[in-house]
């Protein structure tokens, strides 16, 4: 049973950064891609950031490019996400995501089987 449980969220003034983690198990971490998803209140979840399994390829939601990095570490079993010069649009529950395939890289939702429990991100003014 491949589990997947994110931290690092919290409060921050805009302008401000914090990293996200998400530590993962029951699957071969090496193998899959991993992806960040971001869900504000009232909106649609969203693509924040994926990276391949390899960590060789990353990708970027247009609101987040040059702001954002997406990291992992396989040793770790671990991905990060980076996230600076934070706005108050970034506000929202943070998911980590691992799709249900191995060696797939993806930007798209429905490519993405596994999700974490989300952690709360606040930006405030």
């Amino acid at each position: 049973q491949v589990q997947l449980v994110e931290s690092g969220g919290g409060l921050v003034q805009a302008g401000g950064s914090l990293r996200l983690s998400c530590a993962a198990s029951g699957h071969t971490f090496s193998r899959y891609g991993m992806g960040w998803f971001r869900q504000a209140p009232g909106k649609e979840r969203e693509f924040v950031a994926a990276i391949s399994w390899t960590g060789g390829r990353t990708d970027y939601g247009d609101s987040v490019k040059g702001r954002f990095t997406i990291s992992r570490d396989n040793a770790k079993n671990t991905v990060y996400l980076q996230m600076n010069s934070l706005k108050l649009e970034d506000t929202a529950v943070y998911y980590c995501a691992a799709p249900g395939t191995q060696f797939t890289y993806s930007a798209r939702q429905y490519d993405y089987y596994y999700w974490g429990q989300g952690t709360q991100v606040t930006v405030s003014s």
